[in-house]
């Protein structure tokens, strides 16, 4: 499904059109999934190459999610507290990450960095999933969801782009 960005005129072709919490949902799960082939496999270089790509992909998706997704759930009144608990566990993964970056495979606790990380995702995941939590009351507040998944599609592509020119 393409969908034009009003204000930007960005496309975004996606395979759950444009909504917001769709879109997040996706990345969820893309996430867990290389958490989960991490815990199987027991090849240093594979293990350095997921946890690259998960740390890569948990960066792009906590700054649109803070950017324009929290964003606008606050601009439309979505719990002070429920906010304010994503923003902290967005900052205590980024230091997990930040260290398993500055590490290697075989490293003291390098592994288990990983596997911590994984954890904290999951539970922030449930929370943001779950009924009553984030995309519950963000579905309920005054927000469109499809412009605003444009828009989040538009910004990650723009993310995505600076990572591989850095590359």
């Amino acid at each position: 499904m393409a969908v034009t960005h009003p204000n930007t005129g960005a496309r975004s072709d996606t395979e759950y059109g444009a909504d917001a919490i769709k879109m997040l949902k996706t990345e969820h799960r893309e996430a867990n999934a290389l958490f989960k082939d991490f815990s199987k496999t027991t090849s240093g270089p594979r293990k350095q190459k997921l946890a690259k790509q998960v740390c890569a992909a948990l960066r792009i998706h906590m700054q649109i999610e803070e950017e324009i997704f929290y964003r606008a759930c606050r601009e439309a009144g979505v719990d002070t507290d429920i906010m304010d608990e994503g923003d902290v566990e967005h900052e205590s993964a980024r230091k997990l990450i930040k260290e398993i970056e500055a590490g290697k495979a075989g490293d003291d606790h390098w592994d288990a960095k990983v596997k911590v990380l994984g954890e904290m995702v999951r539970h922030h995941v449930r929370e943001e999933e779950e009924i009553g939590g984030m995309f519950w009351k963000a579905r309920r507040a005054d927000i469109d969801l499809d412009e605003l998944g444009v828009e989040m599609q538009a910004r990650k592509d723009q993310l995505l782009k600076q990572l591989k020119r850095r590359q």
